[in-house]
């Protein structure tokens, strides 16, 4: 599996995620199978059935969020200004308009906030560009341009 950027918080939100999974959800899904096996016939008895559907979904989130975790690289905050990289908050005109964007891992983009994922179009193409470099960049509503003014 690849590499998964995210923040401190992400990183954190996602732990006390996967912790209420393993503690209260799991207790959950027990007392549901204990309740349903208690109404007799396994066979043919619909709640039991769910009962295990659901704590098959909830061992699948379990194993995905343990093995996002496991792949989890923290970003740091970006100490040299002179490159854009994965942590970066960035100045720049984009077709003439000022913008800002983070550059963060996929599970923290929020591009209404200016957060960017580093696997998305304009992330992927800024990783690497310096202050004054510009890019074109095809992005679903067509080409757009970017200028690198400044690297925080």
């Amino acid at each position: 599996m690849d590499t998964t950027y995210l923040t401190q918080d992400k990183y954190d939100e996602l732990l006390h995620e996967l912790e209420q999974l393993k503690t209260a959800g799991r207790h959950e899904v027990a007392e549901r199978l204990k309740h349903a096996k208690e109404l007799g016939d396994l066979s043919e008895n619909s709640e039991y059935q769910e009962a295990r559907e659901q704590q098959s979904r909830l061992e699948q989130k379990i194993n995905q969020l343990e093995d996002l975790m496991r792949n989890a690289s923290i970003i740091k905050k970006s100490s040299g200004n002179n490159i854009v990289k994965i942590g970066s908050k960035i100045a720049a005109e984009r077709n003439g308009e000022a913008v800002s964007y983070v550059i963060v891992g996929s599970q923290d983009a929020d591009p209404a906030q200016g957060k960017i994922s580093n696997e998305s179009p304009i992330g992927r193409n800024l990783l690497g560009l310096a202050v004054g470099d510009s890019v074109s960049v095809s992005t679903p509503k067509g080409e757009t341009t970017i200028k690198i003014l400044r690297i925080e």
